[in-house]
């Protein structure tokens, strides 16, 4: 745990030269990361949906790749293909860009659907065929992906299958008043993104999710997740709830929000803090529901207050908080 705040600490001041007062989108980049997660990044232009995507990925002394997604891009433009090579009389395969830890897929919506199909073996499987024949990608591997919600002509909407192999969805917004003339201030000169140098490299990052893997996660807290996935296919405003690879991307994330709050045990708090973010872009509104202007985020805080949350989740691991309360206070209880 003493590695994992300091790795994460050092990559969120780094992300945070480059985008500024935005501390909890940063945060949720890196929970993504520690829980083996892809980003999705949509927002209007102009908030710095490409700025965070690379700026994550310099912090990293990882490989990284950037694809700027366009409509006459095709699949093997990002898995790669066989070429005929004269010399040894035979095909040999060229990896595409898609073979990097950290993949930046910029206004992934610009692709056809043919091609944004390309991703789905890679994000779920973490491979790649081409030819009838299988590449394993390398570890750790995430794809940021961006998107423009506004800017419609000459895009493409992703398909439920896409969305739902995103563990997260995140939106940045506008920046306050003081954030924006921090930026101004930094960024009139120069591009801070030149000037990032990687704080952190592939194998502390494989370390990290190791930790997260073993961070606590009680039967009350996995029946909980399970029930609040459970309840959002039972909602008359949707007409597609969330699957059950949500709910395993939701306890995962659970597990990284946890040790990034230097706890090796998932609370329902926890569930909490991370459950819009991983499950609203998964729900599919019924057009009542739309005509409402009801939103997936409204139907999942609705949810929060209403599915009962179990206590003894609260504590659970006695030993260890009466062990951490003993340790800080000096005295046993």
């Amino acid at each position: 745990m003493g590695e994992l705040h300091g790795a994460v600490q050092r990559i969120a001041a780094n992300v945070e030269r480059v985008l500024v007062g935005k501390p909890d989108v940063v945060r949720l980049a890196l929970v993504t990361l520690l829980a083996e997660g892809h980003l999705l990044v949509e927002d209007v232009p102009g908030v710095g949906k490409t700025s965070l995507a690379k700026a994550l990925a310099r912090s990293i002394d990882c490989t990284v790749s950037r694809v700027q997604f366009t409509p006459d891009l095709l699949p093997s433009d990002i898995t790669g293909s066989s070429i005929y090579n004269r010399q040894e009389n035979d095909f040999e395969f060229r990896p595409g860009p898609i073979f990097a830890n950290i993949v930046v897929g910029d206004e992934i919506n610009r692709a056809s659907p043919k091609t944004q199909s390309a991703l789905l073996e890679c994000m779920e499987e973490h491979q790649v065929t081409v030819d009838a024949h299988t590449y394993p990608l390398g570890s750790p591997f995430m794809v940021i992906a961006t998107q423009n919600p506004i800017e419609m002509e000459g895009t493409y909407a992703l398909p439920e299958a896409q969305r739902d192999r995103f563990t997260a969805r995140v939106s940045i917004g506008y920046p306050d008043p003081a954030a924006e003339l921090a930026m101004v201030d930094e960024h009139a000169g120069h591009n801070p993104i030149d000037d990032l140098r990687p704080v952190s490299d592939a194998a502390q990052i494989l370390r990290l999710i190791e930790a997260v893997r073993r961070v606590h996660l009680s039967p009350e807290v996995r029946r909980y997740a399970v029930e609040l996935v459970s309840a959002t296919r039972r909602l008359p405003e949707l007409r597609l709830g969330a699957s059950p690879r949500s709910t395993l991307h939701l306890v995962r994330a659970a597990r990284a929000q946890a040790a990034l709050a230097g706890r090796d045990f998932v609370v329902p708090d926890d569930i909490h803090a991370i459950a819009i973010p991983v499950l609203a872009h998964r729900l599919v509104l019924t057009a009542e529901a739309q005509a409402a202007r009801r939103s997936p985020a409204e139907l999942i805080r609705a949810l929060l207050q209403r599915v009962p949350v179990p206590t003894a989740a609260l504590d659970p691991s006695a030993a260890f908080v009466r062990s951490m309360n003993n340790n800080n206070a000096g005295t046993p209880r």
